[in-house]
């Protein structure tokens, strides 16, 4: 399902105009990005945790000429289901 089928899905199921439906899609979006982006942690019940996870800084290795690196540390994002979306993609 992309982006259009899924506003369109979410304007058929709440009774409401596709263009109220992006906006509230476009506003979940925005509010987990900026909520991730700052370092916090937002919960949503039966979908799951989007957070951030600190990786520490370690060496590597350029695969094309051998030489050793230093690949710097760096905050990526994580996301953690929740057990009512495990237990539906085991279904």
């Amino acid at each position: 399902m992309n982006k259009q089928e899924l506003v369109k899905h979410l304007a058929e199921s709440a009774d409401v105009t596709k263009a109220q439906a992006e906006s509230v899609l476009n506003t979940l979006v925005t509010t987990v990005v900026d909520t991730v982006r700052s370092g916090n942690e937002i919960s949503i019940t039966d979908l799951g945790k989007f957070g951030t996870k600190e990786r520490a800084a370690r060496k590597g290795r350029n695969p094309a000429t051998g030489e050793s690196i230093e690949i710097a540390a760096k905050r990526s994002p994580k996301f953690s289901p929740a057990k009512a979306l495990k237990d539906a993609a085991a279904a």
